[in-house]
């Protein structure tokens, strides 16, 4: 793909709509979990609902089990399913209501001079395997990814769907960040992003997010997904700072502002 002359300007090479595939729902097989220490709140125990994951789910099953609550983690389809917490809350950015703030004005700013390239793929790019080695190695020590593997990389960021696109961002043509995301019916769904952690004054995190929102209000998807926010995580805190933002509770997506 060609470099994009500004990450804010253009449509993207994003696929096109897709034609009618076999549903799956009819055969759609659920497995639940043994119980399992939590990964966001120490003090709780989880239980997770996977799909089958033999079935290769298509663009319109990942879409509406997207609006269902399930994620996408590698080559798993997952969502929390546990008897006495409800604190994991699928959340959804509204991309055309959406206003930055006066801080993540400040963030596309100071990153006016990044451009962003839409990669076939990442599973050779040694460039992209060496990115996330570091960030994951300097930003996530305390976590169960740590340290980073090329067994891990090949089976968590290179295990994709259909749906699956892969964004890199460059300064002087050197690879800073990279999204990966899935592009549902409905909207951009964030996977994970990674990024060089010698760059934090520039919250690529955030200018992944807000790049995002962009490139879905220039392609007509309506909502960007962040995956779960979780009150009581101060790693999830950061996912209500985009306003306004959709909360599903009870099978409802409630917007707050």
């Amino acid at each position: 793909m060609g470099l994009l002359p500004n990450p804010f300007t253009g449509r993207l090479p994003f696929m096109s709509k897709p034609g009618p595939t076999p549903d799956a729902r009819h055969a759609l097989r659920l497995f639940r979990t043994p119980p399992h220490k939590c990964s966001y709140l120490d003090q709780e125990t989880a239980t997770t609902i996977f799909v089958d994951p033999e079935i290769i789910p298509s663009i319109e099953l990942l879409s509406e089990l997207s609006d269902l609550g399930f994620r996408r983690s590698g080559s798993h389809l997952y969502r929390p399913d546990c008897e006495s917490c409800s604190a994991c809350v699928s959340v959804r950015i509204p991309v055309t209501e959406f206003k930055p703030s006066k801080r993540f004005r400040r963030v596309l700013s100071r990153n006016s001079d990044v451009a962003v390239r839409a990669l076939d793929s990442i599973a050779s790019n040694e460039e992209a395997l060496a990115l996330y080695t570091r960030y994951i190695n300097t930003r996530h020590q305390d976590g169960d990814m740590y340290p980073a593997t090329k067994e891990q990389f090949d089976s968590f960021i290179l295990s994709t769907s259909e749906a699956t696109r892969f964004f890199g961002f460059y300064l002087d043509d050197r690879l800073i960040c990279i999204a990966v995301c899935d592009q549902l019916l409905q909207g951009l769904s964030a996977v994970y992003t990674f990024f060089d952690p010698d760059k934090g004054n520039r919250s690529l995190g955030s200018f992944a997010i807000l790049w995002m929102i962009q490139a879905a209000r220039e392609n007509n998807l309506p909502y960007v997904y962040l995956g779960y926010w979780v009150k009581e995580c101060p790693k999830m805190e950061y996912k209500l700072d985009y306003r306004p933002i959709e909360l599903l509770r009870d099978k409802r997506w409630i917007r707050i502002s």
